[in-house]
């Protein structure tokens, strides 16, 4: 694995002995590591990984196999570069992110400007060489296939991200949170967990929550991001005392977090169908919460519910279809149970590590006693390529 010294937490000595020591073996390319708290900052460390995992992939010896991630933007071709020494190498993207979409939807890049146009040309030559583009969604293949040759369909397979297993058994016990009591929730509480970021909206879900600011409902707001001001702004504008707000809590008190809910809230926007994908899916149905979502239609959270049935799909400007949703779990428990034992269901079949990565598994190792009949929506498709003995992976430059 090629990566850098960066992340959320720097490696340590005692990690890097184990890296050479690891198998798959780690190699750590050094950055700069100046952070995100500006373009130029994170630029010259992005700039740097490029050159240095680049020189690192020419010098490894033939891979079978190359993954390659998505940040840095365009870090494959690193991999295409070692491909030129080694014609047999085989490269897979794992795509998470999407360029230059990701960048336009926010404002930061105007559409069919020159960098745009640029990167558009830069995703027409990579596509067209994959081996396998690993996307979140059917929505990220679809945007993804706009980048395809007529004569060449885009070899895209879906696999979601996932939770482990392990960290959430069936019927586990979880200990109580202790600020639930602080915060002075009501009887039914609706959970929103994790980032509000440019990929959500919150104005379906706040006209909602006005209606209901009689009834025992409590919307429970636990986490940051860019649009926690917006959100905030809004409540204190429509006097909502039945919104709270709770900052992002550690990863172990997580589980806690979402005992205290009756069902979980996930938004999208609509501009951020196939770009966003949201990762909170995966927890809230390991913990069994009915998922009330707001948001386009064949996103990764939409096909959840539309397939297991585990709870309810609207779009934004539906807040009388919110508001009865939230009612009808909140009136019956017998339904409310039922979308609980549903979105566990989901989880295992579909949405743990031990699903996704079998998953990996088929599409790394194509032969035939590795690509068994696949189970849930993380189905890998059958392919003829040749077995692979080694896999390296390229990518994170922060």
């Amino acid at each position: 694995m090629v990566a850098s010294r960066g992340g959320y937490v720097p490696a340590s000595r005692s990690q890097a002995i184990r890296d050479k020591q690891a198998n798959p073996r780690v190699y750590r390319v050094w950055t700069p590591q100046l952070g995100k708290g500006s373009a130029i900052r994170r630029a010259i460390d992005y700039a740097t990984f490029y050159v240095l995992a680049t020189w690192r992939m020419l010098r490894l010896p033939r891979q079978d196999v190359i993954i390659s991630l998505t940040t840095p933007p365009y870090i494959t071709l690193a991999a295409f570069l070692h491909r030129l020494l080694h014609p047999r190498t085989r490269i897979i993207q794992w795509n998470m992110d999407s360029f230059p979409e990701g960048i336009e939807y926010t404002g930061a890049l105007r559409p069919n400007s020159l960098p745009s146009r640029i990167m558009g040309r830069i995703n027409r030559f990579m596509f067209r060489r994959l081996d396998r583009l690993v996307c979140l969604d059917e929505a990220m293949v679809t945007l993804c296939r706009k980048y395809e040759s007529a004569d060449r369909p885009l070899p895209a397979v879906v696999i979601p991200n996932w939770e482990k297993l392990s960290t959430y058994p069936a019927n586990q016990t979880v200990a109580p949170w202790p600020a639930a009591k602080q915060l002075g929730l009501k009887e039914f509480v609706v959970l929103y967990s994790g980032n509000a970021g440019y990929g959500h909206q919150f104005d379906t879900v706040l006209a909602a929550a006005d209606v209901l600011r009689n009834e025992p409902v409590t919307f429970l707001f636990v986490g940051g991001g860019k649009r926690w001001p917006e959100i905030e702004k809004q409540r204190q504008s429509l006097g909502l005392d039945n919104v709270v707000f709770h900052e992002y809590v550690p990863k172990e008190q997580t589980a806690s977090v979402m005992s205290t809910a009756a069902c979980a809230l996930i938004t999208l926007r609509d501009d951020a169908l196939g770009i966003n994908s949201p990762s909170k899916l995966h927890a809230n149905l390991a913990m069994g919460l009915p998922i009330l979502y707001v948001g386009p239609e064949t996103s990764n959270v939409d096909a959840a519910i539309q397939k297991y049935r585990c709870g309810f799909s609207l779009r934004h400007g539906d807040r009388d279809g919110l508001v009865q949703a939230i009612r009808t779990l909140l009136n019956d428990p017998q339904l409310r149970e039922q979308y609980r034992v549903a979105a566990r269901a989901a989880f295992e079949s579909a949405y743990c590590d031990e699903r996704s990565l079998a998953a990996f598994d088929r599409i790394i190792d194509p032969t035939p006693a590795a690509n068994t009949q696949p189970t849930g929506a993380a189905a890998a498709p059958e392919t003829n390529d040749a077995p692979c003995h080694t896999t390296h992976a390229a990518g994170d430059g922060t």
